[in-house]
């Protein structure tokens, strides 16, 4: 199994890249945050720090979703298909850290 760090950590921030429109209110992410929107079926939309990037587990979450659904989002920026307990677990551990 090979991990593709550096494209993946490229992919997600071209995405945030060509979200970051100025026309589009983007008041609600502050500086230094990303929104993303998880879930299975129905997606929520979740505020991290972009510095969830640098975290092993965030990458392994970003992988997962890169091989499940590419990085081509519907709803107009990162998507990770998992369950909303699991990514609500997973950034907890990496807030506290």
């Amino acid at each position: 199994m090979s991990i593709r760090l550096p494209s993946m950590i490229h992919n997600a921030k071209h995405i945030l890249k060509l979200h970051s429109v100025p026309a589009r209110n983007h008041s609600d992410v502050p500086k230094g945050h990303m929104a993303v929107y998880v879930g299975e079926i129905q997606k929520k939309r979740f505020v991290v720090p972009i510095s969830y990037l640098n975290h092993p587990s965030f990458l392994a979450l970003l992988n997962k979703a890169e091989e499940e659904s590419g990085f081509n989002h519907s709803m107009g920026g990162l998507t990770i298909p998992c369950r909303e307990d699991t990514f609500i677990n997973l950034t907890s551990q990496l807030h506290a850290s």
